[in-house]
């Protein structure tokens, strides 16, 4: 308990400095933000993924994790979908947006400290990595694309949406990130058995330890000066697939790696606490660049952020 407690503390008490940050220094809190970002974005973040990957048992992780972090991902989406379009009763394109939005979590930033600190582990994170980028976005994104096709537009006179190369180059881009590339490099380090140089590995060390601490300095500051809620009619769909996302996906979770893979302890933790992340940036730029109702999509990434600490707490508080 004390170990779960410490890791959650480490986490609140660096993304609060970086929110009284952006409070305290208004002024700066944009630089420091536009030059922390690429620095994460391009060589920590990297670097950090291909360490902890390169000492990941894969085996395990694509046995189990990926397996249990897939079936939680469909069975959230598949939630939102019978509430959006039977409670709700909202269009093609508003739930496909929605379920992304309550189904695709943020791994990839704030999924790493969490892992570390609170599991002592990076294969949940692995797990949810690999399931959102071989399946989940993918088949997302294709979905996208069925809904905005001209013939359910309006025929050839409807709006398209975005160009097919510009969609393209953003998929890939969105998909083939400096994270993706540090990852695939970890696996390649792991199934291969290479040892890296120390002049090399010790650098590599070096930047993935600055990682955390800044992505938590980053997310706090993200948080500030958010206003949310702006299209009042949408907010059902904020709440539906913001409760979703950070109250029923865990459930599916813990129930999926409980009963359907008998998981217990530290592994059982690990994949309940990765499905209570928030929704990840990337569903507010797929939906956006494939001219999809969006709005809802951004309030659910701002409210998982703030309500996924506590969620987060919770699972580590009863699963310890």
């Amino acid at each position: 308990m004390t170990g779960v407690l410490l890791g959650f503390g480490v986490v609140a008490v660096l993304a609060a400095l970086g929110f009284a940050t952006s409070v305290m220094l208004p002024a700066e809190a944009g630089s420091i933000r536009r030059g922390l970002t690429p620095v994460v974005y391009y060589l920590t973040n990297p670097a950090l993924m291909l360490v902890l990957v390169a000492g990941t048992d894969l085996g395990a992780v694509l046995g189990v994790y990926t397996p249990v972090a897939l079936a939680a991902a469909v069975a959230a989406g598949a939630l939102y979908v019978l509430l959006s379009g039977l409670v709700l009763r909202r269009g093609a394109a508003r739930t496909a947006v929605g379920a992304m939005a309550s189904s695709y979590v943020n791994a990839g930033n704030i999924g790493l400290p969490i892992a570390v600190y609170a599991v002592g582990s990076p294969a949940p994170v692995v797990s949810v990595l690999l399931a959102q980028l071989l399946v989940v976005a993918p088949a997302y994104l294709l979905v996208f694309s069925w809904v905005t096709r001209p013939s359910r537009r309006g025929g050839r006179g409807g709006p398209a949406p975005a160009g097919g190369s510009s969609a393209a180059r953003t998929i890939l881009r969105s998909v083939a990130n400096p994270v993706t590339v540090g990852t695939a490099l970890g696996v390649v380090v792991s199934t291969t058995g290479v040892t890296l140089p120390d002049v090399l590995w010790i650098p590599l060390e070096m930047l993935g330890e600055a990682s955390i601490p800044l992505l938590l300095l980053l997310f706090g500051m993200s948080l500030h000066g958010q206003r949310p809620f702006r299209n009042r009619t949408l907010v059902p769909d904020v709440i539906g697939g913001t409760l979703v996302k950070v109250v029923a996906m865990p459930a599916l979770a813990w129930a999926v790696g409980r009963f359907g893979f008998g998981l217990g302890g530290t592994e059982l933790l690990g994949v309940v606490v990765m499905a209570a992340l928030p929704t990840a940036q990337n569903v507010f730029l797929f939906s956006s660049q494939f001219r999809m109702p969006a709005n809802a999509a951004r309030d659910i990434i701002f409210l998982s952020s703030f309500l996924s600490f506590p969620a987060v707490l919770l699972t580590g508080l009863l699963l310890d």
